[in-house]
């Protein structure tokens, strides 16, 4: 069942959500070579404590960490490790945080110092995708208007959506309904409605769209082994234009 959130529970979301992109700006200010993937959580995880939140992912599912943290062909759910990052890596930091009876949800793609310029039009296509599926999430409209706009922008660019993760509602839980695709024909699944609050995260990868899990069960891989890129905000439906949860406002780092 989709869950409409009522204006007390839209003000919790967006405290949620305000603490989850400042821990998703913080991750990537500190996306540079010579950094560990392990550092970086640790960092977010003390951000996100001390703004009284709990991280969402950590113990999630057995998840081990507070940030995902996925590094050129990983695709999602790396986990943080002593890896050092180098120059020319691209790393897709996924937070969320949980406060207040709500979870904020969010993800970026940041450059290790000096990137490839296909690498970084990787980059800028994924973001730009998310945008262009904001275009339909409006009051209206239904849930696959906006993975249609999210996979033919891709598509266009030369790049691949991936098919077996999705984004999805978020609020009380971490995943709620609806599913939200990166890929379909327009005009199909729920119609959109004002109050309905979605992740919507294009994952996008620079070769063919299929994917692989690792042995540790979490870390997902493309399975070409070309580069990944990751983008999410969490988002409220409204009667107008849609209304970003994921925004950094007042908070310092």
């Amino acid at each position: 069942m989709i869950s409409l959130k009522s204006p007390r529970d839209i003000e919790g979301m967006r405290r949620a959500g305000q603490i989850t992109a400042a821990a998703r700006a913080l991750a990537g200010k500190m996306v540079r070579p010579g950094v560990t993937t392990l550092e970086i959580d640790t960092a977010v995880r003390k951000f996100i404590e001390s703004q009284g939140a709990t991280p969402s992912f950590l113990g999630y599912g057995g998840f081990p960490a507070s940030a995902c943290i996925s590094v050129n062909d990983e695709v999602i759910h790396g986990i943080p490790s002593n890896q050092v990052l180098k120059e020319g890596d691209i790393v897709s930091v996924d937070v969320g945080a949980y406060i207040g009876g709500f979870h904020g949800d969010c993800a970026g793609t940041y450059p290790c110092g000096k990137i490839s310029d296909e690498a970084a039009r990787l980059i800028a296509v994924t973001e730009q995708s998310f945008w262009e599926g904001m275009k339909f999430a409006r009051f209206g409209y239904r849930v696959s208007d906006i993975s249609h706009a999210v996979q033919k922008y891709v598509e266009e660019n030369g790049f691949s959506v991936v098919r077996d993760y999705v984004g999805h509602g978020v609020g009380a839980n971490l995943h709620e309904s609806p599913e939200v695709p990166n890929y379909g024909k327009p005009g199909h699944g729920p119609r959109l409605a004002p109050g309905m609050t979605l992740a919507v995260e294009p994952m996008v990868n620079q070769g063919d769209w299929r994917v692989k899990v690792m042995k540790d069960g979490w870390t997902v891989r493309t399975a070409d082994g070309s580069l990944a890129a990751h983008y999410e905000n969490s988002i409220l439906i409204t009667k107008g234009e849609p209304e970003i949860l994921t925004q950094v406002e007042d908070l310092r780092l």
